[in-house]
């Protein structure tokens, strides 16, 4: 990890975070919806074929002392103090009794690969400007991540549970010879059981979102982030060519083509009407001319989306509460969350906001298929 933010996640793949928050999209209406979700769009297709992206969204534990500090406001020299107390003191008793204490951001990590962090800098400089300029466009406050600032967020999952302070300086690497992962790393990892695993004291377990309902809704990730309960959800976003998306969906019409005309062979040689074929070819020749013209003729692209889930838990008992809860969720809209059986170890490095994705379990998804899940729900103001 590097001062400026960038991370070197392998020799040839560099890394930049930015953290964005909320603004009202759930509890606006319709035409305001839909002009956030064609930003949204228009977003997504400025990352081309040689750009990762990951979009990390965390709901972890709060330190509750800095909460405190960050709720209370300072006297000043004026007639308002006794209005400042009475409003601060509202918050501590909302804090008292309200939530269980959970934190809830939002990031978007980008890479290149490059042959040296020379080359990768002013790459994703570039990147970084644009990124927080459409941000800008969509109304929503944004700001990059220093390196100290990633590793924080990295300490911090790492450290679900307990209440280690994350206590690092730039000096420290060449006074102890130790590296930047020295100062986040937890305790102890044990990935015993091929469904869950254990940072520390604290249970964990890797899903991922199995994508079967013919039609998304732009509420199923507004509904995961609203659990109360310690998760990460994370969104591995690749675009593919232009091109190559085009030639790949002509070769299969191509090839549906080819088992239309062996159908009806075999229909005419059987003695029935060759224009009775098997529904199922029928349907996908259909959506893949569909999908031919979207990208032919529409704003569309074509990306590689996986989606993972980490629940995380005291115990295994709350763990597996955790997870059926948000199973719960995919099964009302239709989809499944899967456990990752023995990929529990790549799941967890996935689902750290470095923008390195070690799933191979891919979803292909048109442009406004990957929008819709929208990562804003409603904004909150004190």
């Amino acid at each position: 990890m590097g001062r400026d933010g960038i991370c070197a996640v392998t020799d040839r793949y560099f890394t930049k975070q930015i953290q964005f928050f909320d603004i009202n999209y759930q509890l606006s209406q319709n035409e305001d919806k839909n002009l956030i979700f064609e930003n949204y769009c228009d977003f997504l297709n400025y990352f081309d074929s040689s750009i990762r992206v990951q979009l990390s969204f965390l709901n972890q534990r709060t330190d509750m002392e800095e909460y405190q500090r960050s709720i209370c406001i300072p006297e000043q020299i004026d007639a308002y103090n006794g209005i400042r107390e009475e409003y601060s003191d509202m918050l501590k008793g909302q804090l008292a009794k309200g939530n269980n204490g959970l934190t809830k951001t939002k990031y978007i990590t980008f890479g290149v690969e490059a042959d040296s962090l020379k080359e990768a800098k002013p790459r994703l400089e570039r990147i970084e400007a644009d990124v927080l300029a459409n941000f800008k466009t969509l109304g929503v406050r944004a700001h990059s991540l220093n390196g100290y600032e990633r590793l924080a967020v990295l300490h911090k999952m790492f450290h679900p549970a307990d209440n280690q302070k994350f206590r690092f300086a730039w000096d420290a690497i060449y006074k102890t010879g130790l590296s930047s992962k020295d100062f986040i790393a937890p305790d102890s990892f044990t990935f015993k059981n091929g469904r869950m695993f254990q940072i520390g004291r604290t249970y964990g377990a890797m899903s991922f979102l199995q994508i079967l309902a013919p039609e998304l809704t732009d509420r199923m990730l507004a509904d995961f982030l609203d659990l109360e309960s310690s998760m990460v959800v994370t969104l591995h976003i690749q675009s593919i060519d232009q091109s190559a998306a085009i030639k790949n969906v002509k070769r299969k019409i191509t090839d549906l083509q080819k088992m239309t005309i062996e159908e009806q062979k075999k229909a005419v040689r059987s003695g029935y009407d060759m224009d009775i074929i098997p529904s199922d070819l029928a349907t996908y020749g259909a959506e893949a001319k569909t999908l031919l013209e979207d990208l032919q003729s529409r704003n569309e692209r074509m990306f590689l989306v996986t989606m993972l889930v980490m629940n995380t838990a005291e115990t295994r008992q709350k763990l597996e509460n955790n997870v059926f809860q948000a199973a719960g969720i995919a099964q009302k809209y239709n989809c499944a969350l899967r456990r990752l059986d023995y990929q529990q170890e790549q799941g967890l490095m996935s689902s750290l906001p470095l923008g390195l994705n070690q799933i191979a379990i891919q979803r292909g998804l048109t442009t406004s298929s990957t929008a819709i899940f929208v990562p804003f729900t409603t904004q909150v103001r004190p």
